[in-house]
């Protein structure tokens, strides 16, 4: 299995946040972008956005203080996601 990049991940995540927002990918990556690198994420969103990266990945991400503190941007939470995903992969 070919694992995830990070911007794979950001992708994937931006995804999910424009379908529950009904609105274009492009324009929403866009927004964030004009928004910081970091790349700001609706809180609220974040736990269906994790519900469906663990499905999508077949992982578990730890509800610790890390993961919590990776929820601030999509970037971050993209980080944290492929860290579990290669963690995974070690063990």
């Amino acid at each position: 299995m070919i694992e995830p990049s990070l911007e794979d991940i950001v992708t994937v995540v931006v995804e999910f946040l424009a379908e529950l927002q009904d609105r274009e990918p492009d324009e929403l990556r866009m927004e964030l972008e004009e928004a910081g690198e970091e790349l700001p994420v609706d809180s609220i969103l974040i736990v269906e956005i994790l519900t469906r990266i663990e499905e999508r990945y077949g992982i578990s991400v730890p509800a610790d203080e890390e993961a919590a503190r990776s929820t601030r941007s999509v970037r971050t939470f993209a980080t944290t996601i492929l860290n579990v995903i290669n963690e995974r992969r070690k063990s």
